[in-house]
């Protein structure tokens, strides 16, 4: 039986902002909201892409043979569970008790059997499990086989939320409450960005949500930064940039993102 190919973005090893520990993050291709803000604009289509970095190029005219200067990258391989889990068990002396695995995206619940197969390959190794996502989607069987869900509030109302992400908040709220019922512990995030939900209403609505939901440990505030603005330039698409939240405005948006 032949094991499901993922289209596979990046692999980031080492890392340790994508969940508790030292953690191996597989970012997969492909994402149903389009969050004006996203840092991540090569993830949102599920095909692979070439990124054009114009100030890399040497003009050598040799880009059939591969660019060596790194001015075009494509994103987005073709790879099988077997693939991806030669790089996460490389780095399985690092994990600890509290790393692992991530799979992240784009909205790694798009590619359903690859992730799944994934996961479940992971925790077969004895390697911990967490997903990234956006909640838009409902897997049961996704979601028992992690040790942690993590995903993003990003507005508490649906008419925002569909200006800025394309969606919604409505399904991902009742996809939040019905992964509670699971018990599989979830951490909660929000990117805090200027002009979208940087205020105090915005961000104490949604810890209220969040503050009635036990299964949710942590929430967290993230600052927005522009890390997709030039890789929006390099797929030719428009570029959006906002302007970065102070850390004195970061400090009195958690005062409101408390949960108990």
């Amino acid at each position: 039986m032949s094991q499901p190919v993922g289209i596979v973005a990046d692999i980031e090893r080492s890392s340790t902002h994508d969940g508790p520990g030292m953690r191996t993050v597989v970012f997969l291709k492909g994402c149903p909201l389009h969050c004006v803000w996203c840092h991540n604009p090569e993830c949102i289509d599920p095909r692979p892409q070439e990124l054009f970095y114009p100030d890399k190029c040497i003009g050598c005219k040799r880009c059939a043979e591969g660019c060596y200067t790194g001015a075009r990258v494509i994103c987005g391989r073709k790879m099988t569970v077997a693939d991806v889990m030669r790089e996460v068990d490389a780095d399985r002396g690092y994990y600890g008790r509290e790393g692992g695995l991530t799979v992240s995206g784009g909205e790694p619940l798009m590619q359903r059997e690859f992730t799944l197969a994934l996961l479940r390959e992971a925790k077969a190794r004895g390697i911990g499990t967490a997903v990234e996502t956006s909640m838009i989607y409902w897997d049961e069987e996704i979601f028992r086989a992690c040790d942690l869900v993590m995903f993003d509030v990003k507005l508490p109302d649906d008419e925002r939320h569909k200006r800025w992400t394309g969606v919604p908040f409505a399904p991902i709220r009742a996809n939040i409450l019905r992964l509670a019922g699971l018990g599989v512990p979830m951490l909660a995030r929000t990117p805090v960005v200027p002009g979208v939900n940087a205020d105090a209403a915005t961000i104490g609505e949604i810890a209220a949500f969040l503050r009635d939901i036990p299964a949710v440990y942590k929430y967290e505030l993230l600052s927005y930064h522009p890390l997709g603005v030039a890789k929006q330039r390099a797929l030719g698409q428009p570029e959006t940039q906002f302007e970065i939240p102070s850390k004195q405005l970061m400090e009195e948006l958690k005062q409101y993102a408390f949960l108990r």
